[in-house]
């Protein structure tokens, strides 16, 4: 395995989630981003049960780019504490997950 995650957030709009997909793969932080519209949360915050109509967005990238992906989204993302969760891929499509690989370097040629 090449080290490959997925990391989950969600934020309050579309404009947000693109303004963070664009900036995280131009940046090769991310190789990949998917924009999943009209999510609702349910949760407690400082006290109260809240609801929201949040974009969940599914980012590819790998364990050596994961740093600069979660600062690059805590700098861009409106919340206070944002939710960032990355999950090790534990198995896929080689081709695919090379590909995460390659397109996540800083130095590939465009």
């Amino acid at each position: 395995m090449q080290d490959v995650l997925l990391v989950l957030t969600n934020v309050p709009d579309e404009v947000t989630a693109y303004t963070i997909a664009r900036k995280v793969v131009e940046d090769r932080l991310a190789a990949c981003v998917n924009l999943l519209p009209a999510v609702r949360s349910i949760y407690q915050w400082e006290g109260k049960l809240e609801e929201a109509a949040e974009v969940t967005m599914l980012l590819k990238t790998t364990q050596g780019r994961y740093a600069g992906l979660e600062a690059a989204i805590r700098e861009a993302h409106p919340y206070d504490v944002p939710e960032i969760i990355a999950v090790p891929v534990t198995a896929g499509l080689p081709a695919y997950l090379d590909w995460v690989v390659t397109e996540t370097k800083k130095d590939v040629d465009v």
